[in-house]
């Protein structure tokens, strides 16, 4: 059951700042941490999950680049990646093995204009950055079967990316994964357009629908999108039984944009799509139209989102296009975003940047873009983005590779006191309570819960009381006042106990949690995440 309802609210971020680096902890092992994935997460940026708050401050985090970028390089001369590894690509954990699915690029000139020299290939890994490109003989390349290459009927059809979702849930064994593409097709000129795949293995894949083509490019006939140019290089995920692929384009809107924006087209099935979409995320200075002919301009969003599905929330990954009059002067960097309805996403922080551009003569210098790679592997999470220079693509110079940014544990933002509400000197308020009560969470009546604490700077001086109420904020007498729980304990998943007891048992339908920052050293808490997890 899905532990979180749908009680959506208008919330506003209003006072933030970055936080820079990694904090302390107390580290479980590795195999000691459940998946946050499969429970119930409220962050400390969501104000939809986190309402109601008094006396604190959001501080958002950048991450930090892995030293061994990129964990993925580019081939050998006359491989199929020799050219780019392009990271509109994704990355999954399954069963104790990183998969990475990714762009190759060929460096064949005679081609130099096809789109058939942008082909899906594919990389494994034990760690999450140490890689390998398998020897899948699959695809012959150069006369020979000897790569990394996945295979995808029907063959050449160009990939300009790759996205890969698992699904489980599908009864079908050959459409357990599935694959959202931006391939070209024709109309007067090259036009972008989706081309879902299935596959039972995510290595060889089939098209939705009977497809025959010479070219590497789609024929009209076969297009499952209204006959627009369309990217869906952003991303791909479920949401309430629904597919949604995410991309960007300029056209026209209910709402007027300037340039690029976050767009979303959905399936029941992944066979039949929608012909009407629906504006994911604009950028506040895409409400001031520059005119026709100046599309390249101006501050923009880039290419969707990549999402990380957290069962109730999306988190999100969006492209923080910095435009111009010519190429030369175009950059990219990346923003975050959340969603909590699968549709509308929005900033915890007003145009802030998550993962800025590497400096020049770096791997990732001029722009980075999103792939759909998001991991919690140990203390840390792994995001894994890719590189692109707008400023020289028109040069055809070597491009790409993949590279992952660190955060610790699930610390995307914290919680902390505000201090500036106490005043100076003799003019100073009294004391103020810094506290947050969140939404009312759905549980199952009878089914026992565990709840987590991610946390840090907790000591004895520097403590979270723990309350639970009723959806009307009525304290449940046996968890509130003296029964309250107290953490005082950094960690990423420290358990939260009322009179001893881990499982919670006899809550209501809906509970909500009340936290309050307690301690003469409750300015040193930073407060990210709490899970609510039932007892399976």
């Amino acid at each position: 059951m899905n532990m979180f309802d749908p009680f959506f609210h208008t919330a506003h971020v209003s006072r933030m700042v970055l936080a820079l680096g990694f904090l302390t902890s107390c580290p479980l092992l590795a195999e000691d941490y459940f998946d946050e994935t499969q429970v119930t997460t409220l962050f400390a940026f969501d104000h939809v999950s986190i309402p109601h708050a008094q006396n604190l401050r959001l501080e958002m985090r950048v991450p930090k680049k892995h030293p061994n970028n990129p964990v993925l390089r580019r081939g050998a001369p006359g491989t199929p990646d020799a050219k780019g590894v392009q990271f509109y690509g994704s990355v999954l954990r399954e069963n104790g093995k990183f998969r990475l699915w990714y762009v190759a690029f060929d460096d064949d000139q005679k081609n130099k204009l096809s789109s058939a020299r942008w082909r899906a290939a594919y990389a494994e890994s034990d760690d999450g950055v140490n890689w390998v490109k398998p020897n899948l003989g699959l695809v012959t390349y150069a006369g020979n079967k000897n790569n990394n290459l996945i295979r995808t009927e029907p063959y050449p059809l160009g990939f300009v990316n790759v996205k890969v979702l698992a699904d489980p849930e599908d009864p079908d064994p050959a459409r357990r994964y599935k694959i959202s593409t931006h391939v070209y097709f024709r109309q007067e000129r090259r036009l972008g357009t989706l081309a879902p795949f299935v596959s039972a293995d995510g290595l060889t894949w089939k098209m939705e629908q009977p497809v025959t083509t010479q070219k590497a490019e789609l024929p009209t006939k076969n297009l499952v999108l209204p006959p627009i140019h369309f990217e869906p290089a952003g991303g791909l995920y479920k949401w309430q039984g629904q597919f949604y692929a995410s991309g960007q384009n300029s056209m026209d809107a209910t709402r007027p944009y300037h340039g690029r924006v976050a767009r979303a087209y959905r399936s029941p099935d992944f066979r039949q799509w929608s012909q009407t979409s629906s504006v994911s995320f604009t950028r506040h200075s895409q409400h001031t139209l520059l005119g026709p002919g100046r599309s390249r301009e101006g501050e923009q969003t880039h290419e969707g989102i990549s999402v990380w599905n957290r069962g109730h929330v999306l988190l999100g990954i969006s492209g923080i296009w910095h435009g111009a009059a010519d190429w030369k002067d175009v950059t990219i960097d990346l923003g975050f975003v959340l969603s909590n309805d699968g549709i509308h996403f929005r900033e915890p922080a007003h145009e802030w940047t998550f993962i800025r551009r590497g400096a020049d003569g770096e791997w990732d210098q001029g722009g980075v873009i999103q792939g759909q790679g998001f991991e919690n592997v140990g203390d840390q999470t792994y995001l894994y983005y890719g590189a692109w220079d707008p400023r020289h693509w028109e040069e055809e110079p070597l491009r790409g590779g993949v590279g992952i940014a660190l955060l610790p544990r699930d610390r995307f933002g914290d919680l902390v006191v505000e201090e500036a509400g106490k005043g100076p000197g003799d003019y100073q308020l009294p004391e103020i309570t810094s506290e947050f009560i969140t939404m009312p969470l759905g549980v199952t009546v009878g089914q026992a819960q565990h709840f987590y604490m991610n946390a840090d700077g907790l000591g004895p001086e520097a403590r979270l009381k723990v309350e639970l109420l009723d959806a009307q904020e009525h304290p449940l007498p046996h968890y509130s006042g003296v029964n309250a729980a107290v953490v005082s304990h950094s960690g990423y998943q420290v358990p939260i106990q009322w009179n001893g007891q881990n499982a919670i048992v006899g809550l209501p339908d809906h509970v909500r949690v009340r936290v309050v920052f307690e301690g003469a050293k409750n300015t040193h808490i930073r407060f990210s995440a709490l899970y609510v997890k039932p007892v399976k």
